[in-house]
């Protein structure tokens, strides 16, 4: 393993620790069985279905890590609204010798906060513009997918290390594939990402680990056996078919309900 790039080498849910694994969030799938996670050194993948936990376990790393819970680079440090979990303290962070030069924690969701924070710190003057680093046009002032862009493009700059929750939420596939060539670039540049998505496209960058979030816990698959992969390729080969079973099952499901 190739540790000189390998910012977090180690994550370890301190078990011993948690209250209770009745309780959130040690409930929650992604956490009940967790161990020890040990990710790529470039590029993992966390992935599971809505509520598995895998972006309340990336949001429990970065903040581990130092970032802001609502996203940003480790120089933000606001709240518009107390909503992270506490995981963090019942995680050990094992790192590399070499500390990332660049990082970030991307939260979809939360991305209009940092957007205003940012133009909450310029409006301030203390310094340089902040949006300068992210290409001198307000996020605000863009589309929800041409700010994630424009955030990877020029804000991310290499040797870093990158946490990214559902960055494919305002990107079209088109887009996607764009991002999948900037991921590329700074890996290149001596960057790991550890990145919870939904998206069949993201999830093929090439000999990145997939970590699957499952009611049995986690377990590192194949991208060709995530459901992802197997729903999407399924759906292209054959939509009529796939949209027609669906409409039967449903109808069905709906008589059964009356």
């Amino acid at each position: 393993m190739v540790l000189s790039t390998q910012f977090i080498s180690r994550i370890t849910l301190l078990r011993d620790k948690a209250p209770s694994f009745d309780v959130y969030p040690f409930s929650l799938p992604a956490v009940r069985s967790l161990d020890v996670l040990e990710p790529h050194p470039k590029v993992t993948f966390l992935i599971g279905e809505n509520g598995s936990g895998k972006s309340t376990l990336l949001e429990a790393i970065a903040v581990s890590m130092g970032f802001n819970a609502e996203g940003g680079s480790k120089n933000f440090r606001f709240g518009t609204r107390e909503s992270h979990s506490q995981l963090h303290q019942y995680l050990r962070i094992a790192k590399g010798y070499k500390k990332p030069r660049d990082g970030y924690f991307l939260r979809a969701e939360s991305f209009f906060n940092v957007a205003t924070e940012i133009e909450n710190l310029d409006r301030e003057g203390a310094g340089p513009p902040v949006i300068n680093a992210y290409g001198g046009i307000s996020l605000h002032e863009q589309s929800h997918g041409e700010s994630f862009l424009k955030l990877l493009m020029e804000r991310f700059r290499g040797q870093g290390l990158y946490l990214l929750d559902e960055p494919e939420a305002a990107l079209s596939p088109q887009r996607q594939l764009a991002a999948l060539a900037r991921i590329h670039q700074l890996v290149q540049k001596d960057s790991q990402f550890i990145i919870a998505t939904h998206s069949p496209i993201l999830m093929a960058y090439p000999d990145a680990w997939i970590f699957e979030c499952t009611e049995q816990g986690i377990a590192r698959v194949a991208y060709e056996d995530t459901e992802h992969f197997k729903v999407t390729r399924a759906f292209l080969a054959n939509p009529e078919r796939m949209l027609r079973t669906l409409f039967e099952e449903r109808q069905q499901s709906l008589f059964d309900d009356e």
